[in-house]
């Protein structure tokens, strides 16, 4: 496709973007490069769009800027995408035989917009009820938060969360709320400092209206 026909698509579509799949989309050849190598990179790369914007690199307030960005982005704000970075979930006995709802509320991530590389900041609300194992509630931290370090749009992020936590759980009785704001929405475009956008996904126990309501009261009184 001319790249012209495809910038003015993209300007028509506008914010009208479509999440194509819960995996987050990534080449087979994502990791053969290692960090070191990718962050060599991004640094030339970087120094070269600050140039284009007219900034001076020899000042000495800019000159390790793209150093600090390319390390920040392989080693923090996107160190999700890679898998050696997973946390090593370790599951319990559910050895006090609690067999109603747990919730995990308030969780904090940062994230950031796969469109336009800006943060979205938010906060997690996880419920789940023990099909005999149950997880540290720090591990529901590390788990949101792995996800969460990449490029998102949040309804890629809460299916992966989701899925994770099913998979990790050998349950379906998960249910996972997301609250954020999207500085793509409040600091361009329409410029909205107000609004925030939620999501839920939800399975097992949680189809049936009341188990929701018992979990939207937990986490009501926690916020």
């Amino acid at each position: 496709m001319n790249n012209q026909i495809e910038k003015e698509i993209f300007e028509l579509l506008g914010d009208e973007h479509q999440m194509t799949s819960a995996e987050t989309p990534l080449r087979p050849d994502a990791f053969e490069k290692s960090d070191n190598e990718k962050m060599a990179t991004i640094e030339k790369h970087f120094h070269i769009i600050m140039e284009e914007m007219g900034l001076d690199m020899t000042d000495d307030s800019l000159r390790g800027t793209p150093h600090r960005v390319a390390k920040m982005f392989i080693q923090e704000i996107f160190s999700g995408l890679n898998p050696a970075n997973k946390p090593k979930i370790s599951v319990f006995e559910n050895s006090y035989h609690y067999d109603k709802m747990l919730v995990e509320a308030n969780i904090s991530f940062n994230s950031t917009c796969e469109h336009h590389f800006l943060p979205i900041i938010g906060k997690v609300h996880i419920g789940y009820v023990s099909n005999g194992k149950v997880i540290g509630l720090s591990k529901l931290n590390r788990i949101v938060d792995y996800f969460a370090r990449r490029p998102q749009v949040q309804e890629r992020m809460i299916m992966q969360i989701f899925n994770e936590l099913k998979t990790v759980l050998n349950t379906e009785d998960v249910i996972v709320v997301v609250e954020a704001e999207h500085l793509c929405v409040s600091s361009r475009g329409i410029k909205d400092s107000s609004s925030y956008t939620s999501t839920i996904q939800y399975g097992g126990i949680f189809t049936e209206k009341e188990s929701r309501n018992d979990f939207f009261n937990l986490i009501k009184k926690e916020k």
